[in-house]
């Protein structure tokens, strides 16, 4: 994908990862206590992680992975850990660094490829898996079927990702968020449904022979996602 809105919505990103939220985003990702809010996010993170983890191999040695929108690194640690090579990239040179520092001292850290930059660069090499966590909620279907295309062309095995699903509940929490000042709120997030990402997909040149197999969705309070994984078919 290398549209306008692509780079416009990822320069946001950008400076809600990396300035505006960055000390947020650090408690949310440690141990330190959190409101109650944000630790119904923590959880429901930590339960699509352990979800995606499942889909994976139980041991992924010799696997090469892409955890592709890192963040502070949780899901490249584990995976690292269970013997994978991963290549963890993220646009936030913040949260890359908080990652690196949190693992340099474990002995599998030199399983791990820290990047600052794009995930769809193609420069990033072929995968057998490529992961996705929370790192597509801010586009729509044709956005996100053009980013699996372009992940698709390099990867063997097989895709996981997350949407925002289309539920009442979240599009209440949307409206709430919105009465937040703006240099408080989180980029907008894009729900979309099952079935109108399917057909995005069936449309799109690039996933001819690509197909979702299977779903998932986790709801802890103000945490709604919905894992999806893509394969060849």
């Amino acid at each position: 994908m290398t549209g306008l809105s692509y780079h416009a919505r990822r320069d946001e990103l950008l400076t809600y990862f990396d300035r505006t939220a960055v000390e947020a985003w650090r408690r949310l990702t440690s141990n330190e206590p959190v409101g109650s809010i944000r630790a119904t996010v923590r959880a429901g993170r930590d339960e699509m992680r352990e979800n995606l983890l499942s889909w994976l191999p139980q041991d992924p040695s010799g696997a090469r992975i892409l955890d592709a929108g890192c963040g502070s690194g949780a899901l490249a640690v584990e995976l690292a850990r269970r013997g994978a090579h991963v290549v963890a990239i993220d646009i936030s040179p913040t949260l890359v660094k908080l990652a690196g520092e949190r693992s340099q001292t474990e002995s599998f850290a030199t399983n791990i490829d820290w990047r600052v930059g794009d995930m769809l660069d193609p420069q990033l090499g072929r995968f057998d898996y490529v992961v996705a966590m929370d790192s597509l909620i801010h586009y729509d279907g044709p956005d996100i079927a053009s980013v699996l295309a372009q992940f698709a062309s390099r990867t063997s095995r097989a895709v996981l990702f997350t949407i925002a699903p289309r539920t009442a509940a979240l599009t209440v929490m949307h409206t709430v968020g919105r009465v937040f000042p703006r240099g408080d709120r989180a980029p907008a997030i894009a729900p979309i449904a099952p079935r109108a990402l399917d057909r995005a997909m069936k449309r799109h040149a690039g996933l001819t022979d690509w197909g979702l197999t299977r779903s998932h969705r986790v709801a802890r309070g103000f945490y709604i996602s919905q894992a999806m994984e893509a394969r060849p078919i």
